[in-house]
């Protein structure tokens, strides 16, 4: 089952499951957020799906029609901005075939010759997938934002007057629920573009957490139900009618080093990311994208990611810069 979020004609938010074909929305009646559905779901001890089947109404919405009108929202959300929280993790994809080729010879090298990012690739490759009911090694972790650097399908992504390069990042998402007594539900995945400044990010590795603190975008549909362990697809980078850039990608666990099970064990371990009612989006890490070739974005640019596995494709355009580079004044009180 796939779902997606979206606003009706009279404006008012919608729920909706995918047609087989993909052609059109059948309406879940009587619900304008899936997070309401959600959390009744999770107290009834009630599948997501299952909830969903039974408000399924005979009221139909033409898809492409809601998406030429950049009438979607991202597939799930919170609706106080402040409790959701968006975060992600890196160096735990595995690459095509002939990266990891490339990769195996490089993890040859003596440790202590490594680079700390080679160093934290190499563990997750030895310790990334530990057996049942065991924990492995702790990936790379990174904090993006809340709710408010979400920016829905379709929509442009801003480009901050500071920043020094805006690119896309190729991921799939998983989305949870925190239940009402220390609960943890894994609502579903979806498409997602994670979206950073790698220019920051390659003047000094240590600027990682500045270069993640930007917008970012996934959906335009949820997928309920457990993660294929090979996704596929096809990512590009368009420019008015030209395909600037473009790249097949793989996700699943069969093209990571780490378990879904270890990313989510080492960001739910915290106790402060278990709060009753809050929602997590956490990105599994980058699979591709158009910065790998050294491509320079431009405003007007638009990121696609598609995968047949998860329907339509989530595409944002890239905003033009704005804010001010004037030093930002704090004042006693």
């Amino acid at each position: 089952m796939r779902l997606v979020q979206f606003s009706g004609h009279d404006g008012v938010r919608r729920v909706g499951a995918v047609s087989d074909d993909g052609a059109t929305l059948q309406v879940v009646g009587g619900v304008e957020r899936l997070y309401g559905l959600a959390m009744d779901a999770a107290r009834d001890k009630q599948s997501l799906e299952a909830a969903v089947k039974q408000r399924l109404t005979d009221e139909r919405e033409d898809y492409a029609l809601a998406i030429a009108e950049k009438r979607l929202y991202v597939p799930f959300d919170h609706p106080d901005p402040y409790h959701h929280l968006v975060t992600g993790t890196g160096l735990s994809h595995l690459g095509s075939a002939a990266a990891r080729d490339s990769m195996h010879v490089k993890l040859q090298t003596d440790e202590t010759q490594l680079t700390d990012s080679m160093k934290m690739f190499k563990w997750g490759v030895d310790g990334g997938k530990p057996a049942p009911d065991t924990i492995g090694i702790a990936p790379e972790w990174f904090y993006k934002g809340d709710g408010r650097c979400v920016v829905a399908p379709e929509h442009a992504l801003d480009l901050p007057e500071y920043a020094l390069d805006g690119g896309e990042e190729v991921e799939v998402v998983g989305i949870y629920l925190c239940g009402e007594n220390d609960e943890i539900y894994r609502v579903g995945f979806a498409l997602g573009n994670e979206y950073s400044d790698h220019v920051m990010e390659r003047q000094n590795y240590l600027y990682l957490a500045h270069s993640k603190l930007r917008q970012c975008s996934y959906g335009p549909e949820l997928l309920v139900g457990e993660l294929p362990a090979h996704v596929s697809g096809h990512a590009r980078l368009l420019r008015g009618n030209d395909v600037l850039w473009e790249e097949d990608w793989l996700s699943g666990e069969d093209n990571m080093c780490h378990s879904i099970a270890n990313l989510e064990h080492h960001h739910f371990k915290y106790g402060d990311f278990r709060g009753a009612g809050d929602v997590h989006v956490h990105f599994f890490g980058a699979a591709t994208g158009s910065f790998t070739k050294n491509v320079a974005t431009k405003h007007g640019d638009i990121f696609e990611i598609a995968s047949q596995q998860f329907g339509k494709p989530l595409r944002n355009s890239l905003g033009s810069k704005n804010g001010t580079r004037a030093p930002i004044k704090v004042q006693s009180l």
